[in-house]
């Protein structure tokens, strides 16, 4: 069974990330409950979520070219590490489920 579950944005808090061969690091707002990650480009990249140093490795979530996804993290989870092996543009935005 498929509950769909929606989302409200967090307006304002999107970035727009630039994933490469080498994982790098951006600052999320910690308070929030899920993120909403758009594959703006045409390779899939990975994704971890957590807090301290992090690095994503390509056994993390793939967020598939073209595609939207919202996960869930923990409300203090304040960073996100990213990587594509061909490089791709990822929109990362919080946002709060009902």
């Amino acid at each position: 069974m498929t509950i769909k579950a929606p989302v409200q944005p967090g307006y304002g808090t999107g970035q727009v990330l630039t994933p490469a061969a080498g994982a790098a690091t951006a600052t999320l707002t910690p308070g929030s409950k899920q993120l909403i990650l758009t594959n703006l480009g045409a390779n899939v990249c990975y994704v971890r979520v957590g807090t301290g140093t992090l690095t994503a490795t390509t056994a993390d979530y793939p967020v598939p070219a073209g595609a939207q996804v919202v996960i869930t993290k923990a409300m203090g989870d304040d960073k996100l590490s990213h990587i594509s092996a061909t490089g791709t543009t990822l929109h990362v935005m919080s946002g709060e489920g009902f």
